[in-house]
């Protein structure tokens, strides 16, 4: 490690004093572009803050960010303008609902490119008006690039999104082999699946392969399942969370169970210091894997 990542992380260190909030953090994953995580990540942050949470979406998706077309918003600037002095925290942040925050970001490897130790300083100071936060979903890129990895690392808990396709199985499984080498828990949603029974069949097959493979030590999860549902793909092309415009359909129940089953981990509050509150927080822990 470089005398400038060390610096940085004391700068980190320094800047992380005790706070009463804890912020657990959520990357949400997948192994090819195409199978819904950005639809998942929206309707998941959104519904979570509709449940009186402090919720923050951290867009890591770079190159295909598109939760601003998720939440009908226009993005001017995102975290690297801020890592260069072009602009501060709250002049990107973009409230969407009451207690929902999106985070314009960028990739790992982009943000750890700029680490004048000023700028950054200030950066972690200005970073608390985050510190708030309940959780942070990291909407990462699709695949198993090294920036991509970082936020699987610095994250509580990672969910691997997939659809019931054979190309998508494969990417998936590929991206939990990976993740398998950072952590050993790993939790799954499957997506656009005709039921429970599909989904649950999918899923088991994947974990039957995992385990030969990766070992028994591997915690590999069911999360839950979102049904194959044409409203979902109607919400998109109006811009807009079908968990809003279709608040009965079987999709947004589904979504539904997961929230639920996020905030009972919320509340039993598992992995997360009490000194890793919001965006500092997030940037604590990635400095620790620079």
């Amino acid at each position: 490690m470089g005398h400038q990542a060390e610096k940085l992380q004391e700068l980190v260190a320094s800047s992380s004093a005790k706070k009463a909030k804890k912020t657990r953090f959520i990357a949400i994953t997948s192994g090819k572009g195409g199978v819904g995580k950005s639809t998942i990540s929206s309707n998941l942050a959104y519904l979570l803050a509709q449940k009186g949470l402090n919720v923050g979406i951290f867009d890591a998706d770079i190159g295909l960010a598109n939760l601003d077309v998720m939440f009908n918003v226009k993005i001017k600037k995102n975290i690297l303008h801020v890592l260069k002095g072009e602009a501060t925290v709250s002049d990107i942040l973009i409230p969407i609902t009451r207690n929902l925050i999106l985070i314009p970001g960028e990739s790992g490897d982009e943000i750890l490119k700029y680490s004048d130790e000023a700028l950054f300083e200030r950066f972690m100071q200005e970073a608390q008006v985050l510190d708030k936060l309940d959780v942070m979903l990291i909407d990462t890129g699709a695949g198993i690039g090294e920036h991509i990895q970082m936020f699987l690392n610095a994250a509580d808990d990672v969910i691997v999104v997939t659809v019931p396709d054979p190309a998508a199985i494969t990417d998936a499984y590929a991206t939990i082999k990976t993740v398998a080498t950072l952590r050993d828990d790993i939790n799954m949603i499957m997506n656009q699946v005709k039921n429970e029974k599909e989904a649950v069949g999918v899923f088991e097959k994947i974990k039957k392969v995992a385990q030969a493979n990766i070992g028994n030590q591997l915690n590999l999860q069911l999360l839950g399942k979102i049904n194959d549902d044409a409203k979902v793909a109607a919400s998109v092309k109006q811009r807009a969370l079908f968990s809003v415009l279709y608040p009965s359909a079987q999709a947004t129940k589904d979504i539904e169970t997961i929230v639920q089953k996020i905030r009972g981990k919320l509340e039993r509050n598992v992995l997360v210091e009490s000194n890793e509150s919001g965006l500092s927080g997030l940037f604590k822990r990635l400095m620790e894997h620079f």
